[in-house]
């Protein structure tokens, strides 16, 4: 075979080689169509994922970076409510309501009337003395014509009551002291008439009105006055000075007295003792007591009695004694919501001329209250 022959060999091969790589590009793109290229600004931004939307309390929470949330306001405290001696007086109303409702039945005034109103007034724990000076001197207005109904004499008796507990100091003293003396307030009474909480109440109010108060422990011989009292120094933030158990009740005033003082202190509630051996060792205790704490650096501003309401006039028996052993210059009538009558309250301002000055009307501190005499003689009336 000559070279010729080869050559066309060669050629016809390559030639055959080509056309099937042709038929198989033809066939590879029916199969893939391709799309023509796309044209495309030069400052357009290639694409990207779709943008997320966000709610609106999503979009405020990725705005707020690092902002405190505001405080929410701290809640008011209820206002405290004084009580009101109409609410807890409602039973010596109830009481004496029958008989004022007979006086206005029978429209006119006659002797039935008179024994109803005095009955009424005993009831009440006015007592005799004080219910005779009041019924005298109606009876001599309705003799004049001045009253000529029911309904007239029951509005002349109240303004009568109220007359007679008019004009009475009833402020609580804070005399001004020169530096490092100290107001001392003295509270005396029986035991069980509520003295160590009269004393826990008032200390409280104190603190609350801004007064640094000191405790004196001096019923030494009632086992749990001073742990009573030391609850209600650890309340009102007062400060409690006690000495030991059947310890001299002098002592222990005379020492809070001096700690007072010493810190510069406003006010000392002194507790006193409510029972000894018998009456005569318990008023001569309260003599000395009485001298002790006014010794300097003390100043007694106030000797307050403390008498349950309940125990009638009893209670006018009390304050006679208690007056005159210590120096009383007012008293303060607990319990006399419930079933206390409270007339007592005529008869110590009228026979020993002691104003009332507080009055216990309920349990907590909100419920020892300022006595309002007219409050109280309305009450007594059922308005």
């Amino acid at each position: 075979m000559n070279a010729q022959t080869i050559l066309l060999i060669l050629l016809g091969v390559t030639l055959i080689f080509g056309l099937g790589v042709v038929l198989l590009n033809r066939r590879s793109a029916s199969r893939h169509p391709t799309s023509p290229p796309v044209s495309r600004p030069v400052d357009e931004p290639t694409a990207t994922a779709p943008p997320t939307v966000l709610s609106t309390r999503e979009q405020t929470a990725a705005t707020t970076v690092d902002v405190e949330p505001e405080a929410e306001p701290e809640p008011q405290a209820e206002p405290v409510t004084r009580p009101s001696f109409r609410e807890r007086m409602a039973r010596t109303a109830t009481a004496m309501a029958g008989a004022f409702g007979g006086v206005r039945a029978r429209g006119g005034i006659t002797v039935d009337t008179w024994e109803d109103l005095e009955e009424a007034l005993l009831k009440a724990d006015v007592g005799v003395g004080v219910t005779d000076a009041l019924l005298d001197g109606l009876r001599s207005r309705v003799k004049t014509k001045e009253i000529e109904s029911a309904d007239a004499l029951l509005v002349a008796l109240q303004s009568e009551m109220s007359g007679r507990l008019a004009g009475a100091d009833r402020t609580l003293h804070l005399e001004t002291v020169p530096d490092g003396h100290v107001n001392v307030w003295l509270f005396v009474g029986v035991n069980g008439v509520g003295k160590t909480t009269t004393i826990g109440k008032v200390a409280a109010q104190q603190a609350a009105l801004g007064r640094s108060v000191v405790l004196a422990a001096g019923d030494t011989f009632r086992a749990a006055a001073a742990e009573q009292l030391g609850t209600w120094a650890e309340r009102s933030g007062a400060e409690l000075v006690r000495g030991n158990e059947g310890g001299d009740p002098s002592a222990v005033i005379f020492d809070g007295v001096q700690r007072a003082a010493a810190k510069g202190s406003d006010l000392v509630l002194g507790d006193t003792a409510g029972r000894l051996q018998n009456k005569s060792n318990l008023m001569d205790e309260l003599r000395k007591v009485r001298r002790v704490a006014g010794r300097e650096p003390g100043v007694v501003s106030e000797v307050l009695l403390v008498i349950d309401a309940t125990t009638g006039q009893n209670g006018l028996a009390q304050a006679r004694e208690f007056a005159e052993a210590a120096g009383v210059t007012g008293v303060v009538l607990s319990k006399l919501d419930g079933s206390a009558k409270g007339g007592i309250v005529f008869a110590i301002e009228t026979e020993l001329g002691i104003p009332v000055k507080l009055v216990g009307l309920g349990e907590t501190i909100a419920d020892l209250v300022d006595f309002d005499p007219d409050e109280f003689v309305a009450a007594l009336f059922g308005g």
